[in-house]
């Protein structure tokens, strides 16, 4: 039976790093990588060009995530993989819920490494996505 791995990915390093990791390691599953667009934040994305979605639009903050998705996928070689843009007020209860719907084996997920009063003040996606999950998770750094 082929294993479900959902990857959550933001602007960071650390998720590509997460993704790169997720394809190395279990080539064979399917694989599904999650952006979780905040309502309340400009939607532009790095390396998406503002011409390439339409900004007078409701969703374009998340037509330019899923342009986001693209490149990373480009970038990384990664082929064709089912991407998913959701919108929420916070990420990691977003990420949560969806690899609940979802039925997946397994979560991999980047991790910025903040420690002391930065984690303490900005908070941990990846910690909380720990603590929450209903499946196994794996934290790339």
């Amino acid at each position: 039976m082929t294993q479900r791995i959902l990857v959550p990915v933001d602007v960071s390093d650390q998720s590509k790093k997460a993704l790169r990791w997720a394809l190395n390691e279990q080539p064979d599953a399917e694989i599904t990588v999650l952006h979780v667009v905040d309502p309340r934040l400009p939607g532009h994305m790095p390396g998406v060009d503002l011409d390439d979605v339409d900004a007078g639009s409701d969703d374009y903050r998340l037509q330019a995530a899923e342009k986001y998705l693209e490149n990373v996928l480009r970038e990384l070689g990664a082929g064709d993989l089912e991407t998913e843009v959701e919108e929420g007020l916070s990420a990691s209860r977003e990420i949560v819920e969806y690899a609940e719907e979802g039925d997946f084996d397994h979560l991999v997920i980047g991790s910025h490494g903040r420690s002391g009063v930065t984690r303490v003040l900005l908070g941990s996606v990846a910690e909380n996505v720990v603590r929450r999950s209903p499946t196994p998770v794996t934290v790339v750094r």
